[in-house]
């Protein structure tokens, strides 16, 4: 059998290096920056006052002080001329500081004239402006490589002038389950069949790591019908990797190994439970394309632990995100385990009152317990040579619900 960390590494080698895309700055929250982003001007660009006033020269305005109003720079004005000695200027907050001035008199200060304004209050030199490159100079780095776009780095970027931004692609996954018993939910079941859970769970579960998903629906047990609908969706275009679940053990009708079997996915045991039957690489179409596959086994838990382990990571690292921390917490019960295979245990993991991680087991370990997957907030990383582990010993933890 293929250990866990052998096909972590073939999972991550199937989807590769991230690669670069330039977006509008609003349409890059939440994705990361593919390098340094150098401020092209400085910000603010110009001197601009703080508040609605009049722009002086701070020792003309002295206390009790009459100047005539020379002119009027409203925000947006290009043609600001100098303030000659001995007069103001009314101004409005953002508008340009005109030469020759040092200070604003905020208009509560004053009498508010139009013509002559009467200084209630002196100013103090350099109060009430925002001095050019006071926040940022032209040159400086403004944002790291690496750095999460927020909504608060769009208003940087578009106040520097910066119509788009290179970050880190998100991938877009195709989601297919695989069988004939699979019905839409909302639909009336008859005997035999079962509603479709999988798929819907998977694409939520890129979408929080970071990807988008959508999902292909339905795919019979049909090996010729598989690879026309799979064609058909990838001569479309736009999808960086195919997730499917079920039809990868060894029974009579595994459509996805039989329809994918010596096309570039290679089918492996891997020593762990749930989630022994897994498959991995790359397809090649008619058209030309060549699409990333990763295969999971079509039961719930067994699905989703698999994208935990192999996936989550992959996925996060080929779009240059990080991957989530993995956390030891102290068993608060104790646990068996079957020796020579790794496994992955539901869990709740709390933090006590002292800071002390602790994760006790949720449920049994049926691969079939969806209840207890969604009761769970994490998974127990038990080591295939453990056979016990008593309350209170350590055990590596990884968080679920799209959590770092």
């Amino acid at each position: 059998m293929r250990s866990v960390e052998e096909h972590r590494a073939a999972v991550a080698a199937v989807l590769g290096r991230p690669r670069t895309v330039d977006l509008p700055p609003e349409d890059a929250v939440g994705l990361r920056l593919a390098g340094d982003v150098v401020a092209p001007l400085s910000l603010p660009p110009f001197t601009n006052s703080a508040m609605d006033g009049y722009a002086v020269r701070a020792s003309e305005a002295v206390a009790g002080a009459v100047l005539p109003v020379a002119f009027d720079v409203p925000a947006g004005r290009t043609d600001v001329p100098a303030l000659a000695p001995g007069t103001a200027c009314r101004i409005m907050t953002g508008a340009p500081l005109p030469d020759g001035a040092d200070a604003i008199v905020p208009v509560e200060r004053t009498d508010g004239g139009v013509e002559r304004v009467r200084i209630d209050e002196a100013p103090e030199p350099g109060r009430f402006f925002r001095a050019a490159g006071s926040d940022i100079a032209a040159g400086e780095v403004a944002l790291r490589g690496g750095e999460r776009v927020s909504p608060a780095t769009v208003g940087l970027l578009a106040a520097l002038g910066h119509p788009t931004v290179r970050v880190s692609a998100p991938l877009h996954v195709a989601v297919l389950s695989t069988g004939s018993e699979l019905v839409e939910p909302g639909t009336p079941l008859r005997p035999g069949q079962i509603y479709e859970s999988n798929a819907p769970m998977l694409a939520s579960a890129i979408r929080a790591a970071g990807g988008t998903a959508e999902v292909v629906r339905f795919v019979a047990d049909d090996a010729d019908a598989f690879l026309a609908r799979l064609a058909e969706r990838v001569a479309a275009g736009g999808i960086d990797l195919v997730v499917t679940s079920g039809g990868v053990s060894a029974g009579a009708y595994e459509v996805v190994k039989d329809a994918l079997f010596g096309r570039g996915v290679e089918f492996v045991k891997v020593a762990m439970q749930p989630g022994m039957p897994q498959g991995c690489g790359t397809v090649g179409f008619d058209d030309g394309a060549r699409v990333p596959f990763v295969t999971f086994p079509g039961n719930p838990v067994s699905a989703l632990v698999s994208f935990e382990v192999f996936l989550r990571p992959a996925l996060r690292a080929a779009m240059g995100l990080p991957g989530g921390p993995r956390r030891t917490a102290r068993l608060a019960e104790p646990v068996d385990s079957i020796p020579g295979k790794r496994q992955y245990l539901r869990g709740l993991l709390t933090t006590d009152g002292d800071g002390t991680d602790s994760v006790s087991v949720v449920g049994g370990p049926g691969s079939h317990y969806l209840r207890w997957l969604s009761q769970a907030n994490c998974l127990l990383d038990v080591p295939a040579e453990v056979e016990h582990l008593a309350a209170g010993d350590p055990v590596d933890v990884l968080a679920l619900n799209g959590t770092d």
